[in-house]
């Protein structure tokens, strides 16, 4: 019951609330993979990892190209996290880890700025 209700509540929540709920979804993926690593956690960190590419990919795949220049930005953007998460994960690269929250952060920023959320 539980799963139908949410999928419900996805379907009919407004869409600009859900794009910052996959970009706060990104950020506690984010501070999982840095806590896995600190843990030398190998499995957990490839969860998480593959979680954020998940979202990436699903913000990929909403992206409105007719929309203009900000969508393929937008896209080059989501590619780079994610190579950049790929090799951070092989590399144990704290550092890595941290510069895709702070572009993800900024997203956050800008998209409560363009949307007044």
């Amino acid at each position: 019951g539980l799963s139908v209700y949410n999928q419900q509540a996805a379907t009919t929540e407004d869409p600009y609330m859900l794009i910052l709920k996959l970009y706060e979804g990104l950020i506690k993926y984010l501070s999982f993979i840095e806590n896995a690593i600190e843990a030398d956690n190998i499995e957990e960190k490839f969860e998480y990892i593959n979680r954020c590419i998940a979202i990436f990919d699903e913000l990929r795949n909403i992206l409105d190209f007719d929309g203009g220049d900000v969508a393929y930005y937008l896209d080059g953007l989501y590619l780079y996290q994610i190579e950049t998460l790929f090799s951070a994960g092989l590399e144990n690269n704290l550092g890595s880890i941290a510069q895709v929250k702070k572009v993800v952060q900024g997203l956050i920023e800008a998209w409560k700025e363009e949307t007044g959320l």
